[in-house]
């Protein structure tokens, strides 16, 4: 069985999308409609603009997606997924591809996304660390023992684990870490704690949105980040989605899981192969592969 997988944050290049624009009229009409609903020209910034233009909150999640979402689009009949999962972001643009959102929805939902965390970054300044060649028991041990907001954030792979949390909360975690044998402790740039409770006003904020929104009954099961685990049921999907700001995305558990349930290649669709170099961390006899149109 196929499962098809869609990248998060962090996956922007330069460029991104013009190849699908310029081959396929359905990727064209796409980011169109996209111009339209943003308000602003992303295709202007995704296939001619800077790196920097590319990092603006507004730009990066809507383009991930967009790319994301498109290229499974333009695959058309050779997209046939038995699940799907997503790495945060991503877990949007799973739901497009297996029908559970629309497109547009799932981009204005997005749009909505990346604005109330710039929101939440600015209300209070905070960071992530990534921590490897560390059980993650002993992460979530010093985490606990902080008295400030640190928090498992992602658990990318086993001995990757990213922690979320305040300034003084993250640099005192790294300190501990590095003296209980982490083998690397550093800082991630990014503007802010995302998925710890520091993202509790934007998650406040798009909770509303994701209520008011269509979620329709998916083709096949999603593994969600909060609970890594497969659901088809709209109501339940709409729930976990909501608790996903403020929750750690559980990627080891669900890639493990998905394997659990039958699936015998991953296949990335979106920018990079980052997902594919996990999931082979996770289970290195697993079958990975990046998504193209041709």
């Amino acid at each position: 069985m196929k499962a098809y997988v869609f990248p998060g944050q962090g996956a922007q290049f330069t460029g991104m999308g013009k190849d699908l624009y310029e081959k396929s009229a359905t990727a064209k009409d796409m980011f169109g409609s996209a111009n339209e609903i943003l308000g602003f020209r992303i295709t202007d910034l995704m296939f001619s603009g800077t790196e920097e233009d590319l990092r603006q909150t507004k730009v990066t999640q809507p383009a991930i997606f967009l790319h994301s979402t498109i290229l499974a689009a333009v695959l058309d009949n050779s997209f046939r997924p038995g699940m799907v999962a997503g790495h945060s972001l991503g877990e949007f643009s799973a739901l497009v591809a297996n029908k559970t959102l629309s497109f547009e929805d799932g981009l204005r939902l997005v749009s909505k996304r990346a604005m109330a965390m710039q929101k939440a970054c600015e209300m209070t300044p905070s960071t992530m660390a990534a921590i490897l060649g560390m059980d993650d028991k002993i992460v979530e041990e010093v985490c606990v023992s902080i008295h400030e907001v640190v928090v498992p954030a992602n658990y990318n792979s086993p001995g990757q684990i990213v922690i979320s949390g305040s300034n003084e909360g993250i640099d005192k975690a790294i300190e501990i870490l590095k003296a209980r044998g982490a083998k690397r402790a550093l800082k991630l740039s990014v503007g802010g704690a995302f998925h710890s409770p520091l993202m509790e006003p934007a998650r406040l904020e798009l909770e509303e949105a994701i209520r008011n929104t269509c979620f329709s009954k998916p083709l096949c099961p999603v593994y969600q980040n909060v609970n890594a685990k497969a659901s088809i049921d709209p109501e339940e999907i709409k729930s976990n989605l909501v608790l996903q700001l403020t929750s750690p995305v559980r990627w080891t558990q669900s890639v493990i899981n998905m394997i659990s349930g039958g699936a015998t290649s991953f296949i990335e669709i979106g920018p990079g192969s980052v997902l594919q170099g996990l999931i082979k961390k996770i289970d290195r006899d697993a079958v990975t592969e990046g998504a193209a149109y041709v």
